[in-house]
C-alpha cells in the first residue's frame, strides 16, 4: 500500500478497494488451498478464485478490478525479488456489457442553478440560506467543471482563482489541472464565501466547501446532496456526483466542443477513456433521425 501511494500515486479510493480485494484474495487461498503465502500462489488458484467470484454474481467490473488488484501486487512481489512469475498474468476476464454513461438532459441541469429560488426544488422549511447556497454550489460545480467527487472535496479557497477564472483541481495519481470557469460560476463562488465567512468568522476553513459546522464536508454528504436533488430533476436510475461528470462531458460534446478538449478538463490520461461519450452522442443522432426521416414517419 506505501508504495502504491508514493511511488504509483494511486488515489485513496483505489488504495481502499486494493486493500480489501487482496484481502478477499488471501483469505480464498488460505481456505480453500490452506496456501499463506505468495511463493505458492499458481495461475490456476488465481483462475480458480475468479470463478468463485463470478458463481458469487460479482459484476464484471468488479472482478476486473479484483483481478487488478493482485495483478499489481505480483508484479511489485516480482519487483521485489520475493517471487519469480506472475501467476495473476494473462489470465482471461469476463466480458463487460455495453453500458452508456447516464447523463441528465439539458433542462434537468439547467434547473440545478436554481435550488435557492426554483418553487420546483424541495427545500426545508425556513432553510438555512448558507446551506441552500452551499447545495446549489455542490451540484452545479460538479455539472459545470466536470470533476470527480473526491477532487471537489479536496478544492481549498486558494485553489479558486478569481482574476483569471479557474480552479486548480489535484487529481488522479496527484496529476495538477486547471479547469476553466465562467463568470457566473465565479459570481457564485464569491457570494458563497462570502456568506461563509460571515457566518463563521474563522481566519481559515480546511476545505473550500464546509458543513453547517464549518468543517470539510464528507463523501458521503455530497453524494446524499446530489442524489436528493438530481431526484427533482430527472428519472434516470443513477443519481451520484460521477453522473454530472457524465452530463458535463455529454452536453460539452452535443455543444460542439473537441474531444481533447474535454480530456483536458476531464483529467484524463487517454482519450479512449473520454470516447465513451461520443456514443451518447450517436445516440442521440440515432433518436432524431427515426423521429424526423421521412421514411421512419
Amino acid at each position: 500500500m506505501n508504495y502504491l501511494l508514493t511511488e504509483k500515486r494511486c488515489s485513496p479510493h483505489t488504495l481502499d478497494s486494493y486493500a480489501v480485494d487482496l484481502s478477499q484474495f488471501a483469505l480464498y487461498c488460505k481456505k480453500e488451498f490452506e496456501i499463506d503465502s505468495s511463493v505458492e500462489v499458481t495461475h490456476q488458484v488465481v483462475r480458480s478464485w475468479l470463478a468463485s467470484l463470478m458463481e458469487s454474481d460479482y459484476h464484471p467490473s468488479s472482478v476486473h478490478r479484483k483481478l487488478s488488484a493482485v495483478n499489481a501486487f505480483m508484479r511489485f512481489q516480482m519487483k521485489e525479488g520475493l517471487i519469480n512469475a506472475n501467476p495473476a498474468r494473462n489470465i482471461p476476464k469476463p466480458k463487460k456489457p455495453a453500458r452508456l454513461p447516464l447523463f441528465v438532459e439539458e433542462k434537468g441541469a439547467q434547473a440545478l442553478y436554481h435550488i435557492e429560488s426554483s418553487e420546483q426544488f424541495k427545500r426545508p422549511e425556513g432553510a438555512d440560506p448558507f446551506l441552500l447556497k452551499r447545495d446549489e454550489l455542490i451540484v452545479t460545480l460538479l455539472y459545470e467543471t466536470g470533476i470527480r467527487q473526491s477532487e471537489l472535496l479536496g478544492l481549498k479557497d486558494s485553489d479558486v482563482d478569481r482574476s483569471i477564472g479557474q480552479i486548480k483541481v489535484l487529481g488522479k495519481r496527484n496529476k495538477t489541472r486547471y479547469v476553466p470557469l465562467g463568470k457566473a460560476m465565479m459570481s457564485k463562488i464569491e457570494a458563497y464565501i462570502s456568506l461563509r465567512n460571515e457566518r463563521f468568522r474563522q481566519p481559515t476553513f480546511e476545505s473550500l466547501i464546509a458543513t453547517d459546522k464549518g468543517k470539510k464536508v464528507t463523501k458521503s454528504l455530497v453524494y446524499l446532496k446530489v442524489k436528493f436533488y438530481l431526484s427533482q430533476v430527472t428519472t434516470i436510475q443513477r443519481k451520484s456526483p460521477h453522473v454530472l461528470r457524465h452530463t458535463f462531458a455529454t452536453h460539452m460534446l452535443n455543444n460542439g466542443a473537441e474531444l481533447n478538449v474535454i480530456k483536458e478538463i476531464l483529467g484524463h490520461s487517454s482519450l479512449a477513456a473520454t470516447q465513451v461519450y461520443t456514443h451518447n452522442s450517436i445516440e442521440k443522432l440515432k433518436s432524431i433521425h427515426s423521429r424526423m426521416h421521412p421514411r421512419n414517419n
